[in-house]
């Protein structure tokens, strides 16, 4: 049994290991080392800029992967178990063999109903439409197309990851 962490925990369910590498690289610490550099020299040129919105960085993200839906399922029942939840799934519609993505939101809302859950995917076997019909609008399913932009992807990271209340 792993020891408790303060780290928001993220899974990316995707068949694809570039989709895994690209969210490590996005979320990682050297990603942020480079920005916070960058941030220093635009400082030294620029000037102090106005305080930005109380923000979090990424640096309390813990990215872990599931190449099938299958796998993700027991992934987010171990992390019940352990009591290190999932804050957030990011699920790819199309991964073959296995499960779909709609079968694995399926087998995730019975095991973690309130998780929230990104549907990712440059194609879809299902529309918005049914996958909202079938699983209710709400603020726990979003769905987000491939290629990602980095930036957006780090905001609706912060954004879904924040604390609710």
């Amino acid at each position: 049994m792993s020891t408790p962490s303060s780290k928001t925990r993220i899974l990316v369910i995707d068949d694809s290991e570039a989709i895994h590498t690209d969210f490590r690289r996005l979320f990682s610490t050297e990603q942020r080392k480079g920005s916070d550099e960058l941030d220093e020299l635009e400082t030294a040129l620029f000037g102090p800029t106005p305080p930005r919105a109380a923000q979090r960085d990424t640096s309390d993200l813990e990215v872990d992967s599931a190449f099938q839906g299958q796998e993700g399922v027991a992934k987010v029942r171990e992390a019940l178990a352990e009591g290190r939840p999932y804050s957030l799934v990011f699920l790819d519609y199309r991964m073959p063999p296995g499960w779909n993505g709609a079968e694995t939101l399926r087998h995730l809302r019975k095991v973690a109903p309130t998780l929230r859950v990104v549907l990712c995917s440059a194609y879809s076997d299902y529309s918005w439409g049914s996958l909202v019909q079938e699983f209710g609008e709400s603020e726990l399913l979003r769905e987000m197309r491939k290629p990602f932009n980095g930036q957006e992807l780090r905001q609706l990271v912060l954004s879904l990851t924040a604390p609710r209340g």
